[in-house]
């Protein structure tokens, strides 16, 4: 349950708001089993979020384009132009869409009176891509990304950067994310914490819990007007 209400949404947007299982595709279309896509986008976050412990930044394209040139040349019979494919699979976030739950829980949250923004870990110019493909780009006040503060989620830097160019005290912010470790980066810079399940079974217990659980974004906008 919620302390207090809330004035800002940020919201995560990799998996939290795109739908990314058409790269699936995108790797079999350069010979490389689709399954490898968890394993790749694991890899991305393991690496950016190593550079932001060690004090250091590198953009998510720069780490996702080296994360692929070390998986393929690993996958059994792959052979091809690590630098070719690289490109496809990267291109394909230019065409993801939203979860098929988001639309409606967007726009019922802006309805309720809440500030929407966004804060990735990727790049902003393609969330509003997204958001404008989705018809819901005019309801987000800001479209953020770790470039600011040159500091990966869930590295507190990143959450107070948010907060403050929004205007808000931590404490009125509420993460919005499907992430785990993105909402207990949320809850210890002091924002609230809400978790989107999205099928996942369990939330782990050695982190912090989130300040209100759903399954979709629907159930979110229920849950908080």
């Amino acid at each position: 349950m919620l302390n207090e209400s809330p004035e800002v949404l940020v919201f995560d947007v990799n998996e939290t708001l795109s739908d990314m299982r058409p790269l699936r595709t995108r790797f079999e279309q350069i010979g490389a089993p689709g399954h490898l896509l968890p394993v790749w986008f694991a890899g991305v976050l393991r690496d950016g979020f190593a550079l932001t412990a060690a004090g250091a930044y590198a953009d998510f394209v720069a780490v996702a384009r080296d994360g692929i040139r070390a998986l393929l040349p690993g996958v059994e019979g792959w052979s091809g132009d690590v630098e070719d494919a690289a490109r496809h699979v990267l291109e394909g976030f230019a065409e993801l869409e939203v979860h098929p739950d988001v639309p409606d829980g967007v726009l019922a949250l802006r309805r309720s009176g809440f500030r929407l923004v966004t804060m990735t870990n990727g790049s902003a110019a393609l969330t509003r891509q997204l958001l404008d493909r989705a018809r819901l780009l005019d309801c987000f006040e800001a479209v953020l990304d770790v470039s600011g503060p040159r500091c990966w989620k869930p590295g507190a830097a990143a959450y107070r950067y948010a907060v403050e160019e929004i205007g808000v005290r931590p404490e009125r912010a509420l993460l919005v994310a499907v992430h785990p470790w993105d909402v207990d980066g949320a809850r210890r810079a002091g924002l609230g914490g809400a978790w989107l399940r999205r099928g996942a079974a369990s939330y782990p217990e050695v982190m912090l819990a989130p300040t209100c659980t759903a399954p979709d974004l629907r159930e979110l906008a229920a849950v908080l007007a």
